[in-house]
């Protein structure tokens, strides 16, 4: 059977990619060296597929159609879009999909009693996917499965659904019938404005960093869980609910303390960095 090896939680924020080159900006130096431990950790973990949840920034899902949870099940993936090339000097990825995997999660032909998939089998990813990629595995060679989780276009799924999201993930990977050595990436945000005067001002709100740190280190799921109600989520940033991507990997690895746990501060705000290996 597969086994989930290692998770992962980093920032997405498009401007590090303009911003991280050498020679390193001090302020920058933390972030790098915390994206190349992850990087590291999926190579000594021998991953060869991983998940990769996401939330797509309102690119290829709309509010007409925003389904909570959407799984790809395409071969092949292309990202960025144009405006994120221009505008971050990102770099266009070509991407394998693995369509056995993603069938796995979702069902072939009736969905599983968890969660009420939506499946993608054309999709295009935005930064959330690729620039996480980009850094920990720039040779971008892994068949992945993305999953988009709706963290951004209210009505939001709760973090107990986040948490269930990641519970089943896991059941799923040791259920399929593969050698394979799967991993888990997500991305989101410690609290975070963008838009108006708490942007680019530092953390908006250091006592959520604080206690969404704590959550992970100690292995807190309960807490993590009540802690990010909606209303107080959102005071600390207006997107800041992608914080609950992280949710579901914490739940994914069974609820166990992060190796690394850690909101790295930079000229932007807090970038989560978190790191689960294989229980031991």
């Amino acid at each position: 059977m597969a086994e989930l090896v290692m998770a992962a939680a980093t920032p997405h924020n498009p401007l590090l990619w303009r911003a991280m080159r050498e020679p390193m900006p001090d302020d920058l130096v933390a972030v790098e060296a915390n994206f190349r431990r992850i990087r590291e950790a999926i190579a000594d973990a021998g991953v060869d597929t991983l998940i990769v949840l996401g939330t797509d920034h309102v690119r290829q899902f709309f509010s007409d159609n925003s389904p909570a949870f959407i799984v790809g099940r395409a071969a092949s993936y292309h990202g960025t879009y144009e405006n994120e090339v221009r505008t971050f000097g990102m770099e266009y990825a070509e991407l394998t999909g693995s369509p056995e995997l993603a069938t796995q999660i979702t069902g072939r032909e009736v969905l599983p009693e968890t969660i009420d998939f939506s499946v993608s089998h054309e999709w295009r990813l935005d930064h959330s996917f690729v620039l996480p990629l980009q850094y920990v595995r720039p040779e971008l060679d892994l068949p992945i499965v993305p999953i988009h989780a709706n963290s951004i276009l209210p009505p939001l799924p709760t973090a107990a659904r986040f948490a269930a999201l990641g519970h089943y993930l896991r059941t799923a990977v040791e259920s399929w019938d593969n050698d394979a050595r799967v991993g888990l990436l997500t991305s989101g945000h410690m609290a975070t404005d963008v838009g108006g005067p708490r942007t680019f001002n530092g953390s908006p709100d250091p006592e959520f960093d604080a206690e969404a740190v704590a959550w992970m280190r100690d292995g807190d799921l309960e807490g993590a869980i009540a802690g990010c109600r909606f209303d107080r989520i959102m005071a600390a940033g207006n997107v800041t609910y992608q914080y609950v991507n992280i949710v579901a990997a914490l739940a994914a690895m069974q609820g166990r303390p992060a190796e690394l746990a850690e909101a790295t501060t930079s000229r932007f705000a807090s970038s989560p960095f978190f790191l689960w290996g294989a229980a031991s």
